[in-house]
């Protein structure tokens, strides 16, 4: 769904930084090879995600749902000098594809990809980590919050996608609509929990910024 006109969001996109070569090149391999490309950040988003992690300067970043690792690839233009990124992703068929590109860029050894339920995963991770994007499955973005904000620095960020889910959390939820009734409740989470502050971004489809306090 597009909340601002395609010739508007164009417009946007011009009016950014311009996608570096290496992601470019990620975004059509994607979109000639793999199913459901609309999942990539792409071009504005991934500037907005590379910005974000040049101003917090993180030390430590997560990524829950790394896809082809076009996001992930935006972050780490952010990282601290010897930062390091923990990506994970179930997805096992796109492991070696997510690993040469991070081996093209020259984050390639600062990424460490773990393959498997981020719910198993999480709980056996030991770094504090100052950035966190969240992408993944929609019906347990609770959840990962939950186990989330425990791990983080004071003053991180937690990056939540796809908040505003095409449209959908302003309509009648639909009784077998799981994802959109837990987004719904995600969101108010966000709002209201004492230990973060937010702001929801109409960034693509919905990205929210939570400060931890």
């Amino acid at each position: 769904m597009h909340f601002l006109s395609e010739e508007l969001e164009d417009y946007v996109a011009r009016h950014s930084e311009d996608e570096p070569e290496l992601l470019a090149q990620l975004n059509r391999e994607t979109h000639l090879k793999i199913l459901q490309p609309r999942m990539l950040s792409g071009h504005f988003q991934g500037r907005v995600l590379s910005l974000l992690s040049k101003l917090v300067r993180p030390r430590h970043i997560l990524e829950i749902g790394t896809y082809t690792g076009y996001a992930t690839l935006c972050l780490a233009e952010g990282l601290a000098d010897g930062g390091t990124i923990d990506t994970l992703d179930n997805n096992e068929e796109l492991f070696d594809f997510q690993r040469r590109y991070f081996d093209a860029s020259p984050w390639g050894p600062q990424i460490t990809q773990h393959l498997g339920h981020a719910l198993d995963i999480l709980p056996t991770l030991s770094n504090t980590y100052d950035l966190v994007f969240i992408d993944a499955d929609k019906e347990n973005y609770p959840h990962y919050f939950e186990l989330i904000v425990p791990m983080m620095s004071k003053g991180g960020i937690i990056l939540s996608d796809n908040v505003l889910w095409s449209g959908k959390v302003l309509e009648e939820v639909k009784a077998n609509d799981k994802s959109t009734r837990v987004l719904l409740e995600y969101n108010e989470l966000l709002k209201r929990d004492p230990r973060v502050e937010t702001v929801l971004l109409p960034i693509r489809d919905g990205l929210t910024v939570s400060r931890v306090l």
